[in-house]
Order: C-alpha cells, then structure tokens, then sequence
C-alpha cells in the first residue's frame, strides 16, 4: 500500500508551524483533515455564511489537488461553534454537496480557533488498474 501526504509544509494563525497534512491518500482513500475559513494563514471575518463558504471552498480545493472532486466524498464531519447557526449551514452546505450528498454528523464544540465551523472528511475513488 502506498500512501500519499499533501500539504506537509503549512502554516497556521501567526505563521505557526501545523504538525500535520492536509490531507492523506492511502489505497483510494484520501483523509481531508480539519479545515476552517482560513486563508493566507488567518481566519477570515465574517459570519457563518462566509466562514461556511470558506471551509467548504477550502475542502474542495483539496480534495481537486489531490485528483478527487465532490462526487468522491463519503463522509463529512462537522463542528459548529453556535448550534443557531444549524439551519443556515445547512443550506450553504447543500449548495456544495446536494447532488452527492455523503454521510455526515455534525455537532456543536468549541473550537480551537476563532472560527464558526469546521469541516473534515473521507473520501474515495478507485485506482486505475
């Protein structure tokens, strides 16, 4: 089995080094970690409809450079920060995966960062053999 890391070499709020990859490939499986609305290493501001729309931009932009698109993914986690703001994720979510719709939980947890969401997920595509 052969596995693939992805972004290795990236940074966080204030330039901090982050100890993991954006993403692991392993066998067709490709392992999204964690992503927030973050851009140039700084939580963008704004509410949850922006922050929602970055993330999710965010995961997809990922999921392209790794050869995956929408279609691929299997599972969605979710973490929100306010469980007001459920419903209007949801629509924003919908936008982005109505059409392949993968499994999915979502919760309310404090966050690590100052953010209003955050998004991880699986998903897999076969191998050309």
């Amino acid at each position: 089995m052969s596995i693939k890391r992805y972004g290795t070499v990236q940074t966080g709020a204030g330039g901090k080094p982050l100890p993991f990859a954006r993403a692991v490939e392993a066998d067709g499986w490709l392992y999204v970690s964690g992503q927030v609305a973050m851009e140039n290493g700084e939580i963008i501001d704004g509410n949850i409809v922006a922050q929602t729309h970055k993330t999710i931009q965010n995961v997809i932009a990922i999921l392209e450079e790794a050869g995956y698109g929408r279609e691929h993914v299997v599972r969605c986690g979710v973490w929100l920060d306010d469980p007001r703001d459920f419903w209007t994720f949801n629509g924003i979510y919908q936008q982005y995966f109505g059409e392949h719709p993968p499994a999915r939980a979502c919760v309310q947890s404090s966050m690590m960062v100052d953010c209003k969401v955050e998004i991880d997920c699986v998903a897999y595509k076969a191998k050309d053999k």
